[in-house]
């Protein structure tokens, strides 16, 4: 669904991505891991064309994308739940949600709108008057991730989703993410809580100074406590 090819990113003289590489699969959850400041967040923004890449490819459904700005990629069916939330605190739920609705690019994929939203997520219905600035930190994640859903996106980009929350909220989005699978949705998470991580993944890579510098799935990388304890410091 997602390949990432050999793709280099500076920021100025900043050298960040070094020759990443990855994959997505159809219906699969995949979790990028590691310590801060090793380029997941600019992983995600490269792959979202939110920076450009020097070198590298990035392919959705083996088309090259590469080139094309971020709206162009949303409109093809990359959604975005970006690191800190990021809704407009002035805007409405209801305003934050239509802002990025649009019909679904396959016909018989999952469809998302605003019924199946408040059916799902019957919390921001109660509270899809109040701006957003107004809610509690895992309402505004709510309020991110069923933004992304409304662009009825083949490929959710997710960074950070669990971060500052609390572990029932945590166990919320964990949830979730499991009826996106279920439904076919692509996800590839970028992660610092390693369980949350583990439990929502089907495979994992660990990056290191803008590099990948290990794969394997969960069940791999939670027995080999030299890989974890090198590169995630647990």
């Amino acid at each position: 669904m997602l390949t990432v090819e050999e793709i280099h990113t500076f920021f100025g003289k900043s050298y960040i991505l070094q020759g990443v590489s990855l994959e997505v699969g159809e219906g699969k959850t995949i979790a990028v891991l590691g310590r801060n400041g090793v380029g997941k967040t600019t992983l995600i923004r490269s792959i979202m064309g939110l920076v450009p890449t020097s070198r590298g490819r990035v392919l959705l459904r083996g088309e090259d994308i590469t080139g094309l700005p971020s709206y162009a990629r949303a409109k093809r069916g990359v959604g975005l739940v970006p690191q800190g939330r990021q809704i407009f605190p002035s805007l409405t739920v209801l305003e934050n949600l239509r802002i990025n609705a649009r019909p679904p690019i396959q016909a018989d994929g999952p469809r998302w709108d605003l019924d199946s939203i408040f059916g799902q997520f019957p919390v921001l219905k109660h509270r899809m008057s109040n701006r957003g600035d107004q809610l509690s930190g895992g309402e505004q994640q709510m309020l991110a991730i069923c933004r992304a859903l409304l662009g009825n996106p083949i490929v959710l980009l997710m960074d950070e989703p669990s971060e500052g929350l609390a572990p029932l909220i945590v166990q919320e989005i964990a949830a979730m993410i499991e009826d996106f699978k279920a439904n076919g949705l692509s996800v590839l998470l970028v992660e610092q809580n390693f369980n949350f991580a583990m439990n929502a993944a089907d495979y994992a890579y660990l990056m290191n100074k803008g590099r990948i510098v290990y794969e394997s799935s969960p069940a791999e990388l939670a027995e080999n406590r030299e890989v974890r304890a090198r590169f995630l410091g647990i």
